[in-house]
C-alpha cells in the first residue's frame, strides 16, 4: 500500500455553481467548460459534491478564456485574461508586503470599475477595505453583490499577500456586505472563524506587523506561482488555526486504518474528551464528520492518479471492502468513483 500523500484540498460544488453563473447568463455551454476542467457535469446535481482545488483552478482559467474575464464577470468592467499576471509583475520587486499590497490594490482599482479597495492601518491593526462605488445615475451604492463576488476578490488579495511573504497571514475576521450564504462554512476554512455578514462594508482584518515583512519572492518564483495559480492559494493559505484544521493535519500524518478514536485523539492533544468536544462544537464540527471529510478529500486526490487501482485506493483509505468505498464515495460526491475518474484530466506538474 502506498504512503498517504499530502492533502491538496477540495472545493465545494457550491463554488462551481457560482462560477458557472456567468456562463449561464451568456448561454455558453457549461458542460464543455466543465469537462475541459476535468469536472464531471453530473456532480452539479449533488449538493455535497466537491472537486479538487486543481480542477477548480482549471475551471477558473477555462471560464476566463470563455468570457474574457478573470473575475467571473462580477464587475461591470471585465478583468481581461492576463491581468492577474500583469499585476504580479507590477509588484514583484516591492521590498515589503505593505508596498506590494498597495500596488496590488491600485492595480485592481484601475482594472475594476465597481470597486475601490484601500489598505487601512489603525495602530497595530490593518485591514483591506473593499468599497463599492456609487452609481453615477443615483449617487448611491446599490444592493450588495453576491457573497461569491466579495469572497473571490478577498481570496485573490489574501492569497497573493500570503504568497509574497511565504506564510499564511492569520485573519482576525472577515466582513461581508451581504447576507450569509449557505456555504459560509467554506469561507471560514479559507478566511477565519469570525465571519461577519450584513456589514456596512466588506474587508479582511489582520495584524499590521505583517505589513513590514519582506517580500521573499522574485521573478523566478513568480513564474512557478503563476503556473499553479489559482489552485495554489485556494487551499495553501487557508485558515490553519482552528481545532478542525489541527486535527486534519494530525490525521494526514497517519494511515486511515490507524486513525485514533475520539478519546485517544483527545489524549494525544493533551485535552480531556469533554474539552475537545466543546471546542469542536464551537466550530460547528464533529470528529466523525472530520474523518469522513478527510477520507473524501484523500479519495478525490487518489482518483486523479490513474496508476492507482480502485482496490488500492479503498485499502489506503481504510476500507476493508471495495463495495464500502464505492458506497461512501457516491454518498460524498453523488457519483461513482469510476465515473469521477473517467472525467479527470491529468493534473498539471
Amino acid at each position: 500500500m502506498r504512503e498517504i500523500q499530502s492533502e491538496k484540498g477540495t472545493i465545494a460544488i457550491a463554488f462551481v455553481h457560482e462560477a458557472l453563473v456567468c456562463l449561464r447568463t451568456r448561454g455558453i455551454d457549461e458542460h464543455e467548460v466543465l469537462q475541459a476542467a476535468g469536472i464531471a457535469p453530473e456532480m452539479l446535481a449533488s449538493p455535497q459534491a466537491r472537486v479538487s482545488s486543481e480542477h477548480y483552478g482549471q475551471l477558473w482559467h477555462g471560464i476566463a478564456q470563455a468570457i474574457g474575464d478573470e473575475f467571473f464577470a462580477l464587475d461591470s468592467h471585465p478583468m481581461r485574461p492576463g491581468s492577474f499576471t500583469l499585476m504580479c509583475h507590477t509588484l514583484i520587486h516591492a521590498d515589503t508586503l505593505e508596498r506590494a499590497l498597495r500596488r496590488a490594490l491600485r492595480f485592481l482599482n484601475l482594472v475594476l470599475d465597481d470597486w475601490h479597495a484601500e489598505l487601512v492601518i489603525d495602530g497595530d491593526v490593518a485591514s483591506v477595505a473593499l468599497l463599492e462605488k456609487p452609481s453615477s445615475a443615483t449617487g448611491q451604492v446599490g444592493a450588495p453583490k453576491p457573497a461569491f463576488a466579495y469572497g473571490t476578490y478577498l481570496l485573490m488579495v489574501h492569497g497573493l499577500a500570503c504568497w509574497l511573504i511565504g506564510r499564511r497571514i492569520p485573519l482576525d475576521h472577515a466582513s461581508f456586505r451581504c447576507p450569509e450564504p449557505a456555504y459560509s462554512d467554506e469561507w471560514r476554512v479559507l478566511f477565519a472563524q469570525d465571519l461577519r455578514f450584513d456589514e456596512t462594508q466588506t474587508g479582511i482584518t489582520f495584524a499590521a506587523s505583517f505589513l513590514a515583512m519582506p517580500n521573499v519572492q522574485n521573478e523566478r518564483t513568480m513564474k512557478v506561482f503563476l503556473r499553479q495559480a489559482p489552485a495554489n492559494f485556494l487551499v495553501r493559505y487557508k485558515n490553519s488555526e482552528s481545532v478542525t484544521a489541527q486535527i486534519r493535519r494530525r490525521l494526514r500524518e497517519i494511515a486511515p486504518e490507524s486513525w485514533p478514536d475520539f478519546d485517544e485523539l483527545a489524549r494525544q492533544m493533551h485535552l480531556s474528551p469533554a474539552t475537545l468536544r466543546r471546542r469542536l462544537e464551537r466550530e460547528g464540527a464533529r470528529y466523525r464528520t472530520i474523518l469522513d471529510d478527510l477520507r473524501r478529500d484523500l479519495a478525490i486526490g487518489y482518483l486523479g492518479d490513474n496508476s492507482l487501482a480502485m482496490p488500492e485506493i479503498a485499502c489506503a483509505l481504510g476500507f476493508t471492502e471495495l463495495s464500502a468505498f464505492y458506497r461512501a464515495f457516491k454518498k460524498w460526491t453523488g457519483i461513482a468513483p469510476g465515473q469521477y475518474r473517467a472525467t479527470q484530466k491529468p493534473e498539471r506538474v
